[in-house]
Protein backbone atom coordinates (compact mmCIF):
# COMPACT_ATOMS: atom_id res chain seq x y z
CA UNK A 1 0.00 0.00 0.00
CA UNK A 2 3.11 1.96 0.73
CA UNK A 3 4.09 1.97 -2.38
CA UNK A 4 1.04 2.62 -4.25
CA UNK A 5 0.16 5.58 -2.25
CA UNK A 6 4.22 6.72 -3.07
CA UNK A 7 3.53 6.31 -6.92
CA UNK A 8 0.02 8.11 -6.59
CA UNK A 9 1.59 10.86 -5.04
CA UNK A 10 4.30 11.18 -7.97
CA UNK A 11 1.76 10.43 -10.38
CA UNK A 12 -0.24 13.48 -8.99
CA UNK A 13 2.96 16.19 -8.73
CA UNK A 14 4.07 14.66 -12.24
CA UNK A 15 0.35 15.85 -13.42
CA UNK A 16 0.15 19.01 -11.47
CA UNK A 17 3.55 20.09 -13.06
CA UNK A 18 2.57 19.73 -16.66
CA UNK A 19 -0.98 22.08 -15.41
CA UNK A 20 1.78 25.06 -13.69
CA UNK A 21 3.90 24.06 -17.15
CA UNK A 22 0.89 24.40 -19.81
CA UNK A 23 -0.54 27.24 -17.61
CA UNK A 24 3.02 29.17 -18.47
CA UNK A 25 2.72 28.15 -21.50
CA UNK A 26 -0.19 29.81 -22.14
CA UNK A 27 0.76 32.76 -20.17
CA UNK A 28 3.94 33.24 -21.87
CA UNK A 29 1.78 33.14 -25.02
CA UNK A 30 -0.67 35.94 -24.49
CA UNK A 31 2.45 37.98 -22.53
CA UNK A 32 3.58 39.48 -26.38
CA UNK A 33 -0.09 39.97 -27.53
CA UNK A 34 -0.57 42.27 -24.40
CA UNK A 35 2.38 44.07 -24.51
CA UNK A 36 2.31 44.74 -28.17
CA UNK A 37 -1.26 45.90 -27.62
CA UNK A 38 0.17 47.91 -24.92
CA UNK A 39 2.68 49.37 -26.77
CA UNK A 40 -0.08 49.97 -30.13
CA UNK A 41 -2.15 52.05 -27.39
CA UNK A 42 0.65 54.45 -25.84
CA UNK A 43 -0.13 57.85 -26.95
CA UNK A 44 2.27 60.53 -25.21
CA UNK A 45 0.75 63.38 -23.68
CA UNK A 46 1.26 66.58 -25.08
CA UNK A 47 1.49 69.92 -23.21
CA UNK A 48 1.58 73.06 -24.23
CA UNK A 49 5.32 74.13 -22.89
CA UNK A 50 6.12 71.72 -25.70
CA UNK A 51 4.49 72.61 -28.55
CA UNK A 52 7.61 74.12 -30.05
CA UNK A 53 8.48 70.60 -30.76
CA UNK A 54 6.25 69.95 -32.92
CA UNK A 55 6.72 73.45 -34.99
CA UNK A 56 10.33 72.59 -36.40
CA UNK A 57 11.39 69.87 -39.31
CA UNK A 58 9.70 69.34 -42.42
CA UNK A 59 11.14 66.13 -43.10
CA UNK A 60 13.78 65.26 -40.17
CA UNK A 61 14.35 65.83 -37.02
CA UNK A 62 17.68 65.40 -34.67
CA UNK A 63 17.91 66.42 -31.00
CA UNK A 64 21.51 66.40 -30.06
CA UNK A 65 21.95 66.12 -26.64
CA UNK A 66 25.49 67.42 -24.62
CA UNK A 67 26.15 67.48 -20.84
CA UNK A 68 29.94 68.48 -20.52
CA UNK A 69 31.29 71.72 -22.69
CA UNK A 70 33.76 69.86 -24.69
CA UNK A 71 30.21 68.04 -25.90
CA UNK A 72 28.48 71.07 -26.43
CA UNK A 73 31.00 72.17 -28.41
CA UNK A 74 31.07 69.14 -30.78
CA UNK A 75 27.39 69.16 -31.13
CA UNK A 76 27.17 72.83 -32.75
CA UNK A 77 30.32 71.08 -35.24
CA UNK A 78 28.15 67.93 -35.20
CA UNK A 79 25.01 70.19 -36.25
CA UNK A 80 26.67 71.79 -39.02
CA UNK A 81 28.03 68.73 -40.41
CA UNK A 82 24.58 67.06 -40.65
CA UNK A 83 23.29 70.11 -42.56
CA UNK A 84 25.91 70.13 -44.74
CA UNK A 85 26.23 66.43 -45.36
CA UNK A 86 22.11 66.85 -46.18
CA UNK A 87 22.85 69.53 -48.95
CA UNK A 88 25.43 68.07 -50.54
CA UNK A 89 24.59 64.62 -50.71
CA UNK A 90 21.09 64.77 -50.57
CA UNK A 91 20.47 68.35 -52.43
CA UNK A 92 18.22 68.88 -49.26
CA UNK A 93 17.99 72.29 -47.59
CA UNK A 94 18.32 73.67 -44.49
CA UNK A 95 14.44 74.22 -43.65
CA UNK A 96 14.11 70.20 -44.21
CA UNK A 97 15.48 70.09 -40.70
CA UNK A 98 14.29 70.48 -37.22
CA UNK A 99 17.94 70.86 -35.35
CA UNK A 100 18.18 71.08 -31.67
CA UNK A 101 20.82 71.52 -29.68
CA UNK A 102 20.62 71.27 -26.11
CA UNK A 103 23.00 72.55 -23.01
CA UNK A 104 22.63 71.02 -19.98
CA UNK A 105 24.51 70.39 -16.74
CA UNK A 106 27.94 71.55 -17.37
CA UNK A 107 27.54 72.56 -20.90
CA UNK A 108 25.02 75.02 -20.39
CA UNK A 109 27.04 78.19 -20.22
CA UNK A 110 27.27 77.06 -23.83
CA UNK A 111 23.78 78.70 -24.06
CA UNK A 112 24.60 82.32 -22.66
CA UNK A 113 25.72 84.70 -25.11
CA UNK A 114 29.88 86.95 -24.94
CA UNK A 115 28.14 89.70 -22.25
CA UNK A 116 27.61 86.73 -19.72
CA UNK A 117 30.90 85.26 -20.78
CA UNK A 118 32.51 88.58 -20.44
CA UNK A 119 31.16 89.16 -17.07
CA UNK A 120 31.42 85.91 -15.35
CA UNK A 121 34.11 83.97 -17.86
CA UNK A 122 36.41 83.59 -14.67
CA UNK A 123 34.34 81.66 -12.87
CA UNK A 124 32.33 79.37 -15.06
CA UNK A 125 35.51 78.75 -16.66
CA UNK A 126 36.87 77.75 -12.99
CA UNK A 127 33.98 75.85 -12.21
CA UNK A 128 33.92 74.32 -15.23
CA UNK A 129 37.72 73.63 -15.37
CA UNK A 130 37.57 74.52 -19.08
CA UNK A 131 40.04 76.58 -20.16
CA UNK A 132 41.69 78.37 -23.73
CA UNK A 133 43.92 75.85 -24.53
CA UNK A 134 45.39 77.93 -26.29
CA UNK A 135 46.06 80.42 -23.50
CA UNK A 136 45.28 78.41 -20.69
CA UNK A 137 43.20 81.30 -19.41
CA UNK A 138 39.18 81.29 -18.79
CA UNK A 139 37.30 82.40 -21.76
CA UNK A 140 35.79 85.91 -22.31
CA UNK A 141 33.76 85.21 -24.49
CA UNK A 142 31.37 82.20 -25.35
CA UNK A 143 33.90 79.86 -27.06
CA UNK A 144 31.64 78.89 -29.53
CA UNK A 145 31.57 82.86 -31.06
CA UNK A 146 34.85 82.36 -31.38
CA UNK A 147 35.94 82.68 -35.28
CA UNK A 148 38.54 80.65 -36.38
CA UNK A 149 39.16 78.43 -33.86
CA UNK A 150 40.07 74.67 -35.17
CA UNK A 151 41.83 73.77 -32.54
CA UNK A 152 38.26 74.11 -30.05
CA UNK A 153 36.14 70.28 -30.33
CA UNK A 154 33.64 72.86 -32.57
CA UNK A 155 36.48 72.37 -35.18
CA UNK A 156 35.33 75.99 -36.00
CA UNK A 157 31.83 75.65 -36.06
CA UNK A 158 29.99 78.91 -34.72
CA UNK A 159 26.27 79.37 -32.95
CA UNK A 160 25.73 82.57 -34.94
CA UNK A 161 26.98 80.77 -37.95
CA UNK A 162 24.30 77.45 -37.25
CA UNK A 163 21.64 79.58 -35.44
CA UNK A 164 21.27 81.51 -39.11
CA UNK A 165 20.72 77.62 -40.48
CA UNK A 166 17.71 77.35 -38.26
CA UNK A 167 19.44 75.01 -35.40
CA UNK A 168 17.66 76.00 -32.24
CA UNK A 169 19.33 75.73 -28.87
CA UNK A 170 17.63 74.18 -26.01
CA UNK A 171 19.45 75.75 -22.73
CA UNK A 172 18.63 73.79 -19.21
CA UNK A 173 16.79 76.06 -16.44
CA UNK A 174 17.78 73.72 -13.68
CA UNK A 175 21.06 74.10 -14.40
CA UNK A 176 21.01 77.63 -15.09
CA UNK A 177 19.64 77.42 -11.31
CA UNK A 178 22.45 76.41 -9.83
CA UNK A 179 24.93 78.11 -11.99
CA UNK A 180 23.50 81.16 -10.43
CA UNK A 181 23.87 80.54 -7.26
CA UNK A 182 27.82 79.43 -7.65
CA UNK A 183 28.40 82.75 -9.31
CA UNK A 184 26.42 84.44 -6.45
CA UNK A 185 29.04 82.91 -3.89
CA UNK A 186 31.50 83.89 -6.26
CA UNK A 187 30.53 87.78 -6.61
CA UNK A 188 29.02 87.97 -3.44
CA UNK A 189 25.32 89.06 -5.94
CA UNK A 190 21.75 88.39 -5.33
CA UNK A 191 20.89 84.33 -6.87
CA UNK A 192 17.81 85.57 -8.46
CA UNK A 193 19.01 88.68 -9.98
CA UNK A 194 21.53 86.50 -11.76
CA UNK A 195 19.25 84.26 -12.20
CA UNK A 196 17.42 86.43 -14.46
CA UNK A 197 20.06 88.06 -16.08
CA UNK A 198 21.26 84.91 -17.28
CA UNK A 199 17.99 83.59 -18.71
CA UNK A 200 17.45 86.80 -20.40
CA UNK A 201 21.21 86.31 -22.07
CA UNK A 202 20.82 83.34 -24.14
CA UNK A 203 22.61 82.85 -27.28
CA UNK A 204 20.29 82.95 -30.69
CA UNK A 205 17.76 81.02 -31.25
CA UNK A 206 17.82 79.63 -27.54
CA UNK A 207 15.02 79.05 -25.55
CA UNK A 208 15.38 78.64 -21.46
CA UNK A 209 13.32 74.90 -20.85
CA UNK A 210 12.75 73.45 -17.49
CA UNK A 211 15.16 70.66 -17.20
CA UNK A 212 17.41 69.64 -20.53
CA UNK A 213 17.13 65.48 -18.87
CA UNK A 214 13.45 65.62 -19.54
CA UNK A 215 13.44 68.12 -22.62
CA UNK A 216 15.71 65.23 -23.99
CA UNK A 217 12.77 62.15 -23.91
CA UNK A 218 9.73 64.90 -25.16
CA UNK A 219 11.89 65.76 -27.96
CA UNK A 220 11.92 61.18 -28.51
CA UNK A 221 8.13 61.34 -28.61
CA UNK A 222 7.90 63.90 -30.82
CA UNK A 223 10.19 62.22 -33.55
CA UNK A 224 13.35 63.28 -32.69
CA UNK A 225 16.26 61.39 -33.74
CA UNK A 226 18.77 61.82 -30.71
CA UNK A 227 21.83 62.16 -30.97
CA UNK A 228 24.27 62.28 -27.49
CA UNK A 229 27.82 64.41 -27.84
CA UNK A 230 30.37 64.11 -25.21
CA UNK A 231 31.15 62.01 -22.28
Amino acid sequence: MFEEDKEFGTRRSLITGMGVAATGLAIGAAAPAAAQQSAASFQPRRHDEDAWLNDLGRHHRVFIDSARPEGGMEAVHYADNILNAHKSAYGGADEDYGMIVCFRRFSTPLGYNDAVWEKYGAAISNRLKFVDPRSGEPFTANPLNLEGRRDLPSMGARIDAVAERGVKFAVCMNATRGISMMLAGATGGSADDIFEELTSSGVANARFIPAGVMMTTRAQEYGYSLLYSGL
